[in-house]
């Protein structure tokens, strides 16, 4: 017996785990201190009425032998896909309803579908990023390409820039660095992978939070994306699902490699390795894309865009460069003074009680860069604003 050493490739993950072990110690050192947290990627407003509502519902459905379900489709609920192509629509955008596949969440479909692509594809990530697209094709074995996302291009690398590869990773807004594209330079990317037959892994989980129009929400707004583009996305961050699960993933029947569909490919990985999303979760999820249910997510998505203006504003006071924050919950700024990502982390940590994270952490383009998240309190947000202005 053997194990993948592809594991053993992996470069340990300190990260997060240094923060906690930096933040503690300075607790101890300083009680009586309020910390400010601005590195949680996760959401602090709670599930909207339209939501909850709906899975109050489902629960006593679930209580009562005639509405009781046990297994659900793999693929997903026809309600659900049906109301997530009106969400595409509503925007022009037209999906078909068997090219949806709901899971829970981004970040398993992202690595999950690795399983239908050949360990022969070589991979192109743009440098900084989401630690995993690097991490999952490590454990597979491989072969990575980076691409510089740099603030001379706006941390939105262009294809003109990139090695050849087969598969593409994008994402938009980007996660860490807040930047999005918009349609015309989506169209280069279409565009390049129609010449090289390689694949774009579109990763729009944070689509919702777009709202300037000429920055694209989704890839199928490019014409050929269909035939190389699939299409992750989230309700984590959009609607307050982080500690709930849901998201879904676009396949298009036109997207073919060597004469295999993707779609069947993907179809019958989940039929085998996937049970579904559980009912109940499914028809919060359904609520999220009702009128009501859009009417509520959009207040909450427009109060962290507020926190995000409150911290781009102390930025802009002090001139700081940054990218992000009106189109996207995250603000990825340059560390002052030439410090590195880790000590503007200490100096933020000890004179202001902020936390964020370490550019660092997202790869080696990501060094004497910080990132912000607008995910916060309105209250403490407005409170570091205030703090940022003072010690930039």
């Amino acid at each position: 017996m053997k194990i993948n050493e592809n594991y053993l490739r992996l470069e340990e993950s300190y990260l997060f785990a240094s923060i906690a072990h930096k933040l503690a110690a300075w607790k101890e050192a300083n009680p009586r201190r309020e910390v400010i947290r601005l590195g949680i990627g996760d959401v602090t407003l709670p599930l909207v009425p339209a939501v909850t509502e709906a899975m109050h519902k489902a629960v006593d459905e679930m209580g009562r032998q005639e509405t009781f379900h046990g297994y659900g489709p793999e693929q997903g609920y026809s309600f659900l896909r049906e109301a997530v192509c009106g969400y595409y629509a509503a925007r022009g955008t037209i999906i078909g309803e068997d090219e949806i596949f709901v899971s829970d969440g981004a970040k398993s479909d992202l690595g999950n579908i690795l399983d239908v692509l050949s360990l022969q594809n070589t991979v192109l990530i743009p440098d900084p990023v989401y630690p995993v697209y690097v991490d999952t094709n490590v454990m597979a074995g491989r072969d990575i390409r980076y691409l510089s996302a740099n603030r001379e291009n706006g941390f939105l690398p262009l294809p003109d820039q990139a090695p050849r590869a087969d598969i593409i990773y994008l994402c938009s807004p980007n996660n860490p660095t807040g930047a999005a594209y918009s349609r015309e330079a989506l169209r280069r990317w279409v565009a390049y992978a129609q010449e090289h037959g390689a694949l774009i892994l579109y990763d729009a989980a944070y689509e919702a939070f777009v709202c300037e129009e000429a920055l694209a929400r989704s890839i199928y707004e490019i014409d050929g994306a269909r035939e190389c583009a699939i299409e992750f996305c989230s309700l984590s961050k959009t609607a307050g699902f982080t500690g709930t699960r849901c998201g879904y993933t676009v396949v298009p029947k036109s997207l073919s490699f060597g004469g295999h569909g993707l779609h069947a490919l993907w179809l019958r990985r989940q039929t085998t390795k996937f049970n579904g999303v559980p009912y109940i979760v499914q028809r919060g999820a359904q609520a999220v894309f009702s009128p009501e249910g859009q009417r509520q997510t959009r207040a909450n998505l427009d109060y962290y865009r507020g926190n995000a203006a409150l911290l781009a504003g102390a930025l802009q006071a002090r001139g700081v460069w940054y990218t992000g924050g009106k189109n996207s919950p995250y603000i990825w700024m340059k560390c002052p003074d030439g410090m590195s990502s880790w000590e503007f982390f200490d100096y933020l940590l000890e004179r202001a009680g902020i936390v964020g994270t370490p550019g660092s952490g997202f790869g080696p383009g990501g060094e004497g860069y910080f990132r912000l998240t607008a995910f916060g309190d309105r209250g403490r947000t407005e409170k570091a604003a205030g703090l940022l202005k003072e010690i930039l």
